[in-house]
């Protein structure tokens, strides 16, 4: 048999962008060229899509300086589901076909990305892709209807008003979530746009902020306790394994974990796995894989917790696409489980294949 033929997409127009392109460096650099014909696609952030080199040395975070997509050939994905390939658009020479793809590897973080908006392109190609579908990327993308199925599944979430910019709150309406309160785009990641509030005089501020990155915006009763995270993959079967869980602590002037925190400054220390008791580990990968399945999730997910002083697992955000960077927590907690880096890449593409076009 031939090598399969991956199309790696990264980039991307959402607030993530240089994220998505550090994580794609580190899954170009794990796939295998005997066994994988990559094929890197990369999103601009103005949403242009251009084939490039895929130099997974150049994709990686410089000081406080992240990638970005820049120049090269445009490409587009046609929607044809008998064409299942890319087509290259170059000027004054038209439109030429360019690679058959086998499955797409979407690296991609945030709006566009991982909202279920480019799932819905991939099915309409036909083609095979790694992750959860357009109902689970759509839910788990926006944070409202994520805790409200969680809520449905029995799970634990912490207290949430919901704001829409066209409806705008008093203090008077989320003074019963008492402070300190986290103030929240509904559909974002890597606490883009978030703001801790521990005066009601910042609430408005707070709000303009998440307003600069969606209409909608939580705000969230902080939850007190150990903040963990668990990974969640398909198996051979399709059924959801959860790994090790890990622990973030945070170090330095930093006392929640922001952007700054999660990928510029060395600010968290991580224990993986965390050092919880055995009972309460166990709590947490069933909520896992419970948070998985009631979410429709597929592939892999990464599902993020409060756990109380008294054990009690409080899911706080799932997330259908997560960071694959070096520092990255989903494969360092797999690594840990047992799936290397590589393996974890391998999976993901061959429950992409087995599942097929949807």
């Amino acid at each position: 048999m031939g090598r399969i033929r991956v199309a790696v997409v990264y980039g991307g127009r959402s607030s993530e962008h240089g994220i998505s392109v550090v994580s794609a460096g580190s899954v170009l650099a794990a796939l295998d060229p005997a066994k994988y014909e990559v094929v890197p696609v990369g999103i601009t952030p103005a949403g242009g899509w251009v084939l490039t080199d895929g130099d997974s040395a150049r994709m990686k975070i410089d000081g406080r300086s992240v990638p970005s997509v820049g120049a090269g050939t445009a490409v587009a994905l046609t929607p044809d589901p008998t064409a299942k390939g890319l087509v290259a658009v170059e000027p004054g020479a038209g439109v030429r076909a360019l690679e058959t793809v086998d499955v797409v590897f979407p690296v991609l973080h945030g709006r566009f990305g991982e909202d279920g908006t480019i799932q819905g392109l991939f099915e309409m190609a036909g083609v095979p892709y790694v992750g959860s579908g357009v109902f689970a990327s759509a839910a788990a993308m926006d944070k409202e209807f994520t805790k409200k199925l969680l809520l449905g599944a029995g799970l634990d979430v912490g207290s949430f008003v919901v704001v829409r910019r066209s409806s705008p709150v008093s203090v008077a309406d989320v003074a019963h979530l008492g402070l300190p309160v986290f103030v929240k785009p509904a559909r974002a990641g890597s606490s883009v746009g978030i703001t801790k509030v521990t005066s009601w005089d910042d609430l408005a501020d707070a709000l303009a902020l998440a307003f600069d990155h969606d209409d909608k915006a939580l705000i969230e009763a902080a939850v007190v306790g150990a903040e963990v995270e668990c990974g969640v993959l398909e198996d051979a079967s399709g059924q959801p394994e959860a790994s090790v869980p890990a622990e973030i602590r945070m170090t330095g002037s930093h006392d929640w974990y922001d952007f700054d925190a999660k990928y510029l400054d060395d600010a968290v220390e991580f224990d993986v796995p965390a050092q919880l008791p055995p009972d309460v580990i166990e709590l947490v990968r069933a909520d896992a894989c419970r948070a998985f399945t009631a979410l429709d999730c597929a592939g892999l997910a990464r599902v993020d917790f409060f756990v109380t002083p008294d054990g009690r697992p409080v899911v706080n955000e799932v997330n259908t696409m997560p960071g694959f960077t070096p520092i990255s927590l989903f494969p360092q907690m797999w690594a840990a489980s047992g799936v290397s880096y590589p393996e974890l890449v391998d999976r993901l593409i061959a429950s992409a294949l087995r599942r097929g076009a949807r």
